[in-house]
């Protein structure tokens, strides 16, 4: 079974180590104890991990926070 983990954030430098990005760090260090690493596709930057059986795809929308929906539904 896939579960999709979506970590919102604001794409642009303004916005890297602020609250507006806490979903996007929080799967970086999801990806980073996990070693895997994300690559750059369609809305957003994606990872795939496996744990306990279960596929989590990891997505860091590419779309601001207001607009993450179109994102979160293609994937």
């Amino acid at each position: 079974m896939k579960y999709l983990i979506v970590g919102l954030g604001n794409i642009g430098a303004e916005y890297a180590g602020t609250r507006h990005n806490a979903g996007f760090e929080v799967l970086d260090a999801l990806a980073g104890a996990s070693n895997v690493s994300f690559t750059t596709d369609r809305y957003g930057a994606v990872a795939e991990l496996r744990h306990r059986g279960r596929t989590l795809l990891l997505l860091k929308p590419s779309t601001y926070m207001n607009l993450s929906g179109k994102a979160v539904r293609y994937w």
